[in-house]
């Protein structure tokens, strides 16, 4: 078990190895968003910018405008959340070529409590024009959205998570395309993040009464309308399951989707218009109804 800001840490650095243009910035953060390995390794390419968010992402516009690959990263609550100004102006208007790596998001950053558990992020960076945003499920996942973001040209975010986490993913990281970690016929569970891993006990629980399709959506943007689509289709029942406000985020770009689509009976489970609080993380998840437990619920619904 690793967590997704660890994945981060050994793609950057596989990164820099190959490429000379790779750079990396963070804002007083380097051990928690695991960017130290990067500056002993390649101390002239990091750039500690101090408790200085928005100056971050100026800087890290410039690098890209510059010619290099820059991936700033810090916590979710604080990018895009404070900086979201200077990411709309300064990187998303000229498509500069810059990496957001958010770290410690959602409920499961957990007794940090609910100042640092980012619950809105992937409503703000969704709707910012020009932007790519990749939500990992796993340190395997990670460490290959990392390594495939640094090939794009324009700005991505990459939303990652604190804990250590279970390996879930299958297959190859494709940007824009969904996988199917479970095939099912009776009901659809699609979501994003180390918490589909509880759609996955589910599905096990239940398996000899219910046949559930478990989909990784890593992609929020640009979305995989064609697999949400065939499983819609084949199942007839949608839930979207998130560690993210209900609003905005992954739960709404699918019913967005099928509503224009193929209208389809869909259920989004996420952060109800609330803030999280200290806990545990399998205590938030329980509390917000977000874990195996819950989901059993809205099936057998």
């Amino acid at each position: 078990m690793k967590s997704t800001r660890d994945g981060f840490g050994e793609a950057i650095v596989e990164l820099a190895k190959k490429n000379k243009n790779i750079v990396a910035l963070t804002a007083d953060l380097t051990p928690s968003v695991r960017l130290a390995e990067f500056e002993k390794k390649f101390p002239k390419r990091f750039f500690q910018c101090g408790v200085a968010e928005a100056n971050m992402v100026g800087m890290a516009t410039g690098l890209a405008l510059e010619g290099k690959i820059p991936f700033a990263s810090t916590f979710g609550v604080f990018m895009p959340n404070r900086c979201l100004d200077h990411i709309r102006q300064s990187i998303c208007y000229n498509n500069a070529n810059v990496k957001l790596v958010a770290t410690h998001c959602g409920l499961i950053t957990g007794p940090d409590g609910a100042t640092h558990q980012a619950l809105e992020d992937i409503a703000i960076m969704r709707a910012l024009p020009n932007t790519i945003v990749i939500v990992p499920c796993d340190f395997k996942e990670a460490k290959q959205a990392v390594k495939a973001a640094a090939q794009i040209k324009g700005p991505v975010y990459i939303r990652l998570t604190r804990p250590k986490s279970e390996i879930i993913s299958k297959g190859k990281f494709q940007l824009g395309k969904g996988i199917v970690l479970k095939p099912g016929q009776d009901i659809s569970i699609i979501g994003c993040g180390p918490i589909l891993h509880e759609a996955l006990l589910a599905a096990d629980i239940l398996k000899k009464k219910y046949s559930i399709e478990v989909i990784n959506l890593h992609t929020i943007k640009p979305i995989d309308k064609n697999l949400i689509i065939k499983t819609a289709k084949k199942t007839k029942r949608i839930i979207t399951l998130e560690d993210h406000q209900i609003n905005g985020g992954l739960g709404s770009a699918v019913a967005e989707v099928l509503s224009e689509n193929y209208p389809t009976k869909i259920t989004r489970l996420g952060v109800n218009n609330s803030f999280g609080e200290s806990g545990k993380p399998e205590e938030l998840l329980r509390k917000h109804g977000l874990d195996h437990q819950a989901i059993i619920r809205e099936v057998k619904k």
